[in-house]
């Protein structure tokens, strides 16, 4: 249990400066101002560390309820294979629904892909190499 508790505050924690690296590093600032007046300029810090650590609980809970039918021998492998599911369900669709909806370069959603996948990764195999479920 305690286990449990741990990964979903450190995976949290990871969304939390994952997003924030990713979101203010100046290569997204210029990729992004394609959203124009409806970029928000400041962000409400509570509710995002809130949101980050329920994050971090909700894929704590679904890596250990798809544990053993997760591809890969090892934990690092089954984090690592969770990361790429997340990355699908998380990134991919959005991006994808992105690009039908708005007017957004291209070099802007492939920047989301690509730091979406490098997050979901470190988030799974975070995972990975700490949870394990009861046997």
């Amino acid at each position: 249990m305690w286990t449990y508790v741990l990964a979903g505050i450190g995976g949290g924690i990871l969304f939390g400066v994952l997003d924030g690296v990713i979101n203010i590093a100046p290569p997204a600032r210029r990729l992004y101002e394609a959203y124009g007046s409806v970029v928000k300029t400041s962000v409400n810090a509570v509710a995002g560390i809130t949101i980050d650590l329920i994050y971090g609980f909700v894929m704590a809970g679904l890596f250990l309820l798809l544990y053993r039918s997760l591809p890969g021998n090892s934990s690092w492998a089954k984090g690592l294979s969770f990361g790429l599911i997340a990355w699908f369900f998380r990134v991919l669709m959005s991006v994808a629904s992105q690009w039908m909806l708005f007017r957004v370069p291209l070099s802007g959603l492939a920047y989301t892909l690509l730091t979406g996948l490098g997050e979901m990764l470190i988030v799974g195999l975070f995972l990975g190499l700490v949870l394990r479920p009861p046997t």
